[in-house]
């Protein structure tokens, strides 16, 4: 793993000896965040976090899951943090001897370990990661962290599914017991189930608020969360979101992603505007599914016990200021852009006119490409879609991406129904959805 570790830091790129993940997060490091190997102290953490009731519920139960292992976890020569979003250890409870050695790198409260910090940690990848992270030894970036091992799990807002808080275990030069990537799962779940009563009950407000709306306006209307997901749509706004009609989805995880970008982008400009002025009404144009021209749209925020909910959102109508239109802007950069892949517990990094499509087939998302299929480390395509939206990539179809460099044809069936053939010389088709099939022609201009 060493001997790894130091190609990768000279610049190589295939290291097949390295578990993905670690792989992955090694690349980030050395291409996106550019961060010393031979960093020897974590920095000051500088970053504020907004105060929200979900953050003070998450760090009163983690720090007491924490704070009773610590007794166990100190038996073992180990220690246990709890850190917020951006990386920023809170407090720590252990061994006072290991406790002692992590002053040296700052292992410590106020100082930062998120990835972009310190690079590969127990702590920061799991902020990268969906699930338990466990990072031993020489898979550490920084090599003042090789004597370490170290397991972390993030927990993420429900809704939003961004992260509010890091739980982790550590030791110097040992090992940690087989259970603890369990015992860390255990712990995130349970934090999580206040926060799903609370989504639940947010969704079932949402509702609440849609249907007096509803009694005084005939607009087209729709109830979104504050990640731009869809709680309840009327008839009409149903049509034009491509969602369900009349049909409520409280539970977190089962609201409609109507797979429209500048709807999105329109939900978190109103949460951040709302949070400084709760009476804030906006207003901006979005294209909408099966309509060739934009379509006006009011935003109005929903507040629960001064906590923000979400937003009605009123199509056909122009109420209150208009948002900023978003700024088109070109990036210079040094390399091309790639995307990073896995095949046969190998990375590979392709470049984007290598990818012809990507497809989403259960929790995996695959790419097509001109060095055959590969597991991409997206994951869901609905985060490649938003990673890929500035560089020539369409969503066409719930299932699948399409890079629209690749298509050489489109072809009509007998029924109407639209496909896309592909240049990858088996002229693979990818189906085109009736409510994708607007922004399509508008992205080929036909």
């Amino acid at each position: 793993m060493l001997a790894a570790w130091e190609r990768f830091v000279q610049g190589e790129d295939q290291v097949p000896d390295v578990r993905p993940l670690v792989a992955i997060s090694w690349h980030r490091c050395r291409e996106q965040y550019r961060v010393d190997p031979h960093l020897t102290k974590a920095p000051v953490a500088v970053a504020e976090l907004d105060h929200t009731p979900e953050r003070d519920v998450v760090f009163a139960e983690l720090g007491f899951r924490a704070a009773s292992l610590a007794h166990e976890v100190g038996n073992l020569g180990g220690v246990v943090t709890v850190a917020d979003a951006t990386g920023r250890i809170l407090a720590e409870w252990g061994d006072q001897a290991t406790l002692a050695r992590a002053g040296d790198p700052r292992l410590a409260p106020w100082f930062c370990w998120s990835e972009c910090a310190v690079g590969t940690n127990g702590m920061g990848t799991a902020l990268e990661a969906h699930g338990p992270v466990t990072i031993r030894g020489a898979e550490h970036w920084c090599q003042v962290l090789h004597d370490w091992v170290g397991a972390g799990i993030a927990v993420r807002d429900v809704v939003t599914r961004e992260p509010l808080a890091v739980l982790h275990v550590c030791r110097w030069r040992g090992r940690l017991p087989a259970s603890t990537e369990s015992w860390l799962a255990n712990a995130a779940a349970m934090t999580q189930c206040p926060l799903k009563r609370r989504a639940r009950d947010s969704g079932a407000e949402l509702v609440a608020a849609y249907t007096r709306a509803r009694a005084q306006s005939g607009a087209a209307l729709a109830a979104v969360d504050t990640a731009g997901k869809v709680v309840i749509a009327d008839d009409m706004a149903s049509v034009l979101l491509g969602v369900p009609a009349c049909t409520p989805a409280v539970d977190p995880t089962l609201r409609w992603n109507p797979g429209l970008p500048e709807l999105i982008t329109a939900a978190r400009y109103a949460t951040g505007q709302a949070v400084h002025d709760p009476d804030w009404v906006g207003s901006t144009q979005i294209f909408a599914h099966l309509a060739d021209e934009p379509t006006s749209i009011s935003i109005r925020p929903v507040f629960s016990s001064g906590r923000l909910i979400g937003n009605l959102v009123s199509f056909g109508a122009t109420d209150g200021a208009q948002l900023p239109q978003p700024e088109r802007v070109v990036h210079l950069r040094a390399q091309p852009r790639r995307l990073v892949a896995v095949r046969d517990n190998r990375m590979v990094l392709l470049r984007l006119p290598e990818v012809f499509f990507a497809e989403s087939q259960g929790n995996d998302v695959w790419l097509s490409t001109d060095r055959g299929r590969v597991r991409a480390t997206s994951p869901s395509l609905d985060k490649l879609e938003g990673e890929l939206a500035d560089v020539g990539f369409l969503r066409v179809h719930r299932r699948y991406l399409v890079n629209l460099s690749r298509v050489s044809e489109m072809d009509r069936g007998l029924k109407g129904e639209l496909s896309l053939v592909m240049d990858d010389g088996a002229s693979a088709m990818v189906p085109v959805s009736r409510r994708h099939a607007p922004a399509l022609r508008r992205a080929l201009g036909i």
